[in-house]
This record gives structure tokens, sequence and C-alpha cells, in this order.
């Protein structure tokens, strides 16, 4: 089964590097998309739902993760 993973994250970020490095010694493709304009953060947690406030955010096969401990659970859940 292959997966999509997209990371949403910022600059200067321990938990989105830590979240890209998860993925990485997984040997997981990922696409990253950097939102480091604060508009835009707040726009994109807005589509995201009201308890979205963090970054990153990640989806696997276009559902939302969460942030590192969700994509550690959803992986862990997933065999990975």
């Amino acid at each position: 089964m292959s997966l999509h993973i997209t990371v949403y994250s910022k600059s200067a970020c321990p938990q989105c590097e830590s979240a890209k490095m998860l993925l990485k010694t997984k040997s997981l493709d990922f696409e990253e998309i950097k939102i480091d304009d604060e508009a835009e953060r707040l726009a994109f947690y807005a589509k995201c739902g009201p308890s979205v406030r963090q970054m990153p955010q990640i989806f696997i096969n276009d559902q939302r993760v969460g942030g590192l401990a969700g994509l550690q659970a959803a992986l862990a859940q997933l065999g990975r």
C-alpha cells in the first residue's frame, strides 16, 4: 500500500524537524509544504479545525493525523 504523506511545517520548528526525520528513517517519501507566513498559517489552521494551533500538521492519504505524536501513532497502526 503506497502512502501519500504531506507535512505542513514552518522554519525553525523542532517538532517539524523530528517528524521529517522520523519519516526519513523509515524511508517514507513525503511532500513538505512550508508555511512561514503567520497569516497563511492561521488560515491553514482555520481550515483544519478549531483545535489545530501548531505545526507540523501531517496528512496521510489526505487524512489529517495531527502532529508528531499523531504521526507516530498512525505509523504504528499502519505497521511502519
